[in-house]
């Protein structure tokens, strides 16, 4: 019993101790706070909770109109894309960041329901154009009223300028993150060890010699 309660007690010394720092998970500067990224965490785990969060509210628009995310999510990108012109896969494709072949087989879904239509394009045959028919419309006008409370509450906490920065950022970090994740296959691919910041960003390395020097 005396072994016993001397174990309990140095426990609970240990859990009073400060723990070891974690290893750093980014060396930009930008990004580090006095040395720290817990800041730096701090963003990537919120953006964490927002996603979801917001995949939880694309979920709850397509079923009131009976369809998967995905479905709804590239109906109403074809819908508001045709007020740009016309609109075929591979501009879907790039406005939600997507493969072309993903959003081919997205879009056949849709046709087989009679939700969108494929023609072929007036000057390149190659290329079907996609239109949103009158059933789809029908169901997106239907969801309408209450998507736009909800976007509303979402996204009240942003002023115009917020709006316009926040959009800016985030299409900056959806092309940053793509060469991140060729980044991360290649270096899994080849088990290659990890490349310096340097050469990673050698523009920032000059720049920070320059201030040095």
């Amino acid at each position: 019993m005396v072994k016993s309660a001397a174990r309990v007690k140095t426990t609970k010394l240990a859990v009073g101790r400060p723990a070891p720092r974690a290893a750093l998970t980014t060396s930009r500067p930008e990004l580090l706070v006095d040395g720290s990224d817990q800041q730096f965490r701090r963003l990537v785990h919120s953006l964490f909770g927002f996603l979801v969060r917001h995949q939880t509210l694309r979920e709850g628009h397509a079923a009131v109109i009976g369809l998967p995310g995905i479905e709804y999510t590239t109906l109403i990108s074809i819908r508001h894309l045709a007020a740009l012109g016309d609109v075929h896969v591979k501009a879907v494709a790039d406005h939600l960041h997507l493969s072309g072949a993903f959003v081919t087989t997205v879009t056949n879904k849709l046709e087989s329901k009679d939700l969108i239509e494929k023609a072929a394009h007036p000057v390149d045959r190659r290329r079907l154009s996609l239109t949103v028919t009158p059933r789809g419309a029908e169901l997106l006008e239907r969801l309408a009223p209450t998507q736009m409370q909800i976007n509303d509450v979402q996204f009240g906490c942003l002023s115009a300028r917020e709006f316009q920065q926040l959009l800016d950022m985030v299409q900056r970090l959806v092309e940053t993150s793509d060469r991140a994740i060729a980044l991360q296959r290649y270096l899994a691919e080849t088990n290659a060890k990890p490349i310096s910041p340097a050469l990673r960003n050698p523009d920032a390395s000059k720049r920070r010699k320059s201030r040095k020097a």
